[in-house]
């Protein structure tokens, strides 16, 4: 479906899977992409390690900014998100403002385009709601949706992620640093089981997405899970210096959360399927 004629727009190309997406591309030789993201610390970043890349700085809120990153686009990557579980539920408008109104604005503006593709990057947050990010991203697919029927001419997509490792804000970073150290880690629940994607297994979902899916409906692969505890250990057998001894301290599921996690609303929890062991996760983590 990628052409190394067309022109492509990645919105939030400054983040953990933007950089990957940019990746990606550079290797299939696909350089004529523009981004419109925030971040002027990440921005600076990529603009020397992707000198090919056009970057409109500005958030998916700011219509101008999207108006002139969609100019002469042939497909978006729409990636830009607020994604923190928890400053979700305090932050709420923030949440809204990227994740449902921010995508809001790319469809409107791409409603009269006939655009090859616009696939979204959703959650499996999104599949059972227990707070305001998983809310924010069930409504952003449901505009995908809507617009889908308003606009047959471009092929509208969604993808369902769980969690990806080591993506930025995730409590991966924390635990390595503080195991490291042979310091205490804070836990929900070691029982709860979480979908865990390493970085280049979303990328290809991408990309699978596109050429597989068929419609808005939520695409995503049937894929094995982790235990936390599990998680814990691989990780405490990576990263603990000689003589040090994991100390867990649980503080219990906050709000959110759920102890153990759906990708699709009729498909299994994650305490349901396969999970990776220990030493399957020691060489993801």
């Amino acid at each position: 479906m990628l052409d190394k004629n067309k022109r492509y727009l990645i919105t939030g190309a400054a983040g953990f899977l933007g950089v990957a997406l940019l990746d990606r591309l550079e290797g299939l030789g696909i350089t004529n992409v523009v981004t419109v993201s925030r971040n002027e610390g990440k921005l600076i970043e990529i603009a020397q390690r992707y000198p090919w890349l056009e970057i409109i700085p500005g958030d998916i809120s700011n219509i101008h900014c999207l108006y002139k990153g969609l100019k002469d686009v042939d497909g978006v990557f729409h990636l830009a998100a607020f994604k923190h579980v928890g400053l979700a539920e305090t932050h709420c408008r923030e949440c809204i403002a990227s994740n449902t109104i921010g995508s809001m604005n790319l469809l409107d503006l791409t409603m009269d385009m006939d655009l090859d593709f616009i696939i979204g990057i959703s959650t499996d947050k999104a599949a059972q709601v227990a707070g305001i990010y998983g809310a924010s991203k069930l409504l952003m697919e449901g505009l995908f949706s809507e617009y889908e029927r308003i606009n047959p001419n471009t092929k509208y997509r969604i993808v369902r992620y769980g969690n990806v490792l080591y993506s930025t804000g995730s409590v991966l970073c924390k635990w390595k640093d503080l195991l490291s150290n042979n310091e205490e880690v804070i836990v929900t629940d070691a029982e709860a089981t979480r979908f865990f994607w390493t970085r280049e297994q979303a990328i290809d979902l991408i990309f699978s997405c596109l050429e597989n899916a068929t419609d808005t409906t939520p695409y995503c692969p049937d894929m094995k899970s982790m235990k936390i505890s599990d998680m814990l250990q691989a990780m405490a057998n990576n990263y603990l210096p000689e003589g040090g001894t994991l100390k867990i301290k649980t503080i219990g599921i906050q709000k959110g959360e759920n102890l153990h996690e759906k990708i699709l609303e009729e498909g299994p929890y994650s305490n349901e399927v396969e999970l990776y062991t220990i030493p399957e996760i020691e060489e993801m983590v």
